[in-house]
C-alpha cells in the first residue's frame, strides 16, 4: 500500500511574538513523498522551528505549508497529527507495558504488534522475557536503554502507518550500533514514508536522498548529498569537513 505523501512549504516565515524577529525567514522547499530528506544547520539556523510549524505547535505569520496539495492549517489538529509521527531525541515511553506502550489504544492485534518488534529489531528480546508482550515497562521507560526506548518508539511508529515520519537528533543519545540499527530498519521499512531526519551526527544523513541546509531562517542548500560534497565550497560539504576533523579527534584521544 502506497501512503507516501508529499509536503510543500512556502515561503513560510515564524516568530515566536509579534516584537521578536523571524526566527524563519521565508523557507520554501519540497519533501518529496517517499523520499528521506535530512535537515542540517548550525544551532539556531531554525530546523526545529520548522518541525513545530510542520505539526502546528507553533503558527506561521506567512505563508502555507501543503500536504499532498491541502493546506495544513485547513485540516482538524488530530486529523493532521494521525498521519505524522515523531521520534525526539528523548524517547516518549509510559509506565506500563510492551504492549500497553506500542498500542495504547488497543488497536491492533498480537500478530500485529510481533511484526512491529521484529521490523524494529526488537522481536527476539521481548520473547526472551518471560511475560512477553505483558512485561513492564517502569516510568519514562528508565528499565529499558535509551537505545531499545528508541526502536521500540519506532515500532509504534510501524504500528500507526504514517505518512510522514520525523526523527528529530533521534540518534543523538545512542550509541553508533544503535544508530546504525535504527537507520537500518528505517530503510528497511519506511520506504513508502516521507522521512525527514534533524540530524545531529551529519554521518546520519549521507544516505538520504536529499539534504536540506538551514542558515539564519533560510534554504542556504537543497540538493542531494553527492552533489552538495562535489562542491567543496558549500556549507554542507564544509559541515562534513568539520564533523569529520572532529571524530578524527577525538578517535585520537
Amino acid at each position: 500500500m502506497v501512503i507516501e505523501s508529499d509536503l510543500c512549504i512556502l515561503f513560510v516565515q515564524v516568530r515566536y511574538a509579534p516584537q521578536l524577529p523571524l526566527v524563519l525567514r521565508g523557507i520554501t522547499c519540497t519533501f518529496p513523498g517517499g523520499l528521506k530528506t535530512g535537515i542540517v544547520g548550525r544551532t539556531g539556523s531554525g530546523k526545529s522551528t520548522l518541525i513545530q510549524v510542520l505539526f502546528r505547535i507553533v503558527d506561521p505569520v506567512g505563508g502555507q505549508i501543503l500536504m499532498d496539495g491541502i493546506d495544513i492549517s485547513c485540516i482538524g489538529l488530530h486529523d493532521l497529527r494521525s498521519r505524522l509521527s515523531i521520534i525526539p531525541q528523548d524517547p516518549t515511553m509510559f509506565e506500563g507495558t510492551i504492549r500497553s506502550n506500542l498500542d495504547p489504544l488497543e488497536e491492533y492485534s498480537d500478530g500485529e504488534i510481533w511484526q512491529a518488534l521484529d521490523k524494529c529489531q526488537l522481536g527476539e528480546e521481548v520473547r526472551q522475557k518471560d511475560l512477553k508482550l505483558e512485561s513492564l515497562v517502569s516510568e519514562n521507560g528508565e528499565n529499558w536503554s535509551v537505545g531499545q526506548r528508541q526502536l521500540l518508539c519506532l515500532g509504534r511508529v510501524l504500528l500507526k502507518k504514517s505518512k510522514v515520519l520525523v526523527l528529530d537528533e533521534a540518534t543523538a543519545s545512542v550509541d553508533t550500533a544503535t544508530d546504525s540499527r535504527i537507520q537500518q530498519t528505517i530503510r528497511k521499512h519506511f520506504s513508502d514514508c516521507t522521512v525527514i531526519t534533524i540530524a545531529h551526527r551529519i554521518a546520519t544523513v549521507l544516505d538520504s536522498d536529499m539534504v536540506l541546509l538551514l542558515d539564519n531562517g533560510i534554504v542556504a542548500e537543497f540538493d542531494s548529498p553527492s552533489v552538495l560534497l562535489e562542491n567543496k565550497s558549500s556549507y554542507f560539504a564544509k559541515l562534513v569537513a568539520e564533523y569529520t576533523m572532529r571524530s578524527s579527534t577525538c578517535s585520537e584521544k
